[in-house]
């Protein structure tokens, strides 16, 4: 019987993947996953990333690879594998990876262009130049 080994994972890439082929020539994509979270420690935001690799195998290591570029949003599911070796000095190691069995790519929102001519200044910029002039804007002017 096999034992649960199962996991999902949402971040973001912290590189490019890097797509290969194994002898036989089926492909294999890796990439590394940031993933946030934040919690409260006496009153105060704190925030934890933690650094995930991931490998994918087949027709989802070649859409990953031709897909995600460094700062796409993923979401993987998978199972944790493993890998032991020894080095040249017969040193011990071992790494952790995830072995990514479903990718969903997240939407990518394009940043709007710049207008080339002067905008009005946001809310928040006008209340920050009344504050500097020392005047307090009315609570109903506070936009939230």
């Amino acid at each position: 019987m096999n034992s649960l080994n199962s996991i999902l994972v949402e971040g973001n890439l912290t590189r490019d993947p890097l797509l290969a082929q194994t002898p036989k020539g089926t492909p294999v994509c890796n990439f590394s996953v940031a993933s946030n979270r934040f919690y409260r420690n006496d009153e105060e935001l704190q925030k934890e990333v933690s650094f995930f690799d991931v490998e994918v195998w087949s027709k989802l290591a070649e859409r990953c690879g031709e897909t995600l570029r460094k700062g796409r949003g993923v979401r993987v599911v998978g199972r944790l594998k493993q890998d032991r070796w020894t080095d040249g000095e017969g040193k011990n190691h071992s790494r952790i990876k995830i072995v990514g069995e479903h990718v969903e790519f997240r939407p990518v929102f394009s940043k709007p262009e710049a207008a080339e001519t002067e905008q009005e200044p946001s809310v928040e910029q006008e209340t920050d130049a009344e504050l500097e002039e020392g005047r307090v804007p009315e609570p109903a002017e506070i936009p939230f």
